[in-house]
């Protein structure tokens, strides 16, 4: 989305219910929701899966877009919540059906999925954030992950500047150690 004016246009006008706006607009994101679901899913067909996800989720919601934000924040939660639900679909379905791991095609178990080719390490400590802190798991996703500017992630998640820098200080301070066991 090099520029986003037309890309915020057409979101404006997908959500006051132009199909042609939402065609376009869904052409537009495709490649940027592919980049930013890959930093969730590294396995380029996982975050392409992901990325489809993210695509059906704007076109069913996007008249719940109300313009308040920028499309472009509003879009980051839409990646994370699907990326977040395909590293479960993964998880649940390697669960269900283990592989064999092959000796010459072995990595390293505790970085990444086999199967998934997702980041365990800190897909796994997003799942035990939200179950232990659920407050905490918006400020951390929406700063480190989707790299959104501090005011950004505030208005994203609804919550005061210093409240997003303290909730964000304690969400690290309880994934670090989690991260730092699993290397």
């Amino acid at each position: 989305m090099a520029d986003p004016a037309p890309t915020e246009e057409l979101a404006r006008r997908a959500a006051a219910g132009d199909g042609a706006a939402l065609e376009e607009l869904l052409q537009e994101i495709r490649p940027e929701a592919v980049r930013r679901c890959g930093r969730f899913l590294p396995c380029r067909e996982d975050a392409e899966e992901a990325a489809q996800d993210v695509l059906l989720q704007v076109a069913r919601k996007i008249t719940t877009f109300e313009g308040r934000s920028r499309f472009s924040t509003w879009l980051y939660t839409v990646v994370a919540n699907c990326c977040r639900q395909k590293y479960r679909e993964l998880r649940r379905r390697a669960a269900e059906h283990p592989a064999a791991i092959e000796p010459e095609r072995h990595v390293d178990p505790r970085t990444t999925s086999v199967i998934a080719g997702s980041r365990i390490d800190l897909l796994e400590a997003l799942e035990r954030l939200e179950r232990e802190h659920p407050h905490l798991v918006a400020p951390l996703v929406y700063r480190d992950i989707c790299q959104l500017e501090y005011a950004e992630a505030a208005e994203r998640a609804g919550i005061a500047l210093g409240t997003l820098k303290s909730r964000l200080h304690e969400a690290r301070r309880q994934v670090r150690p989690w991260l730092t066991d699993a290397c």
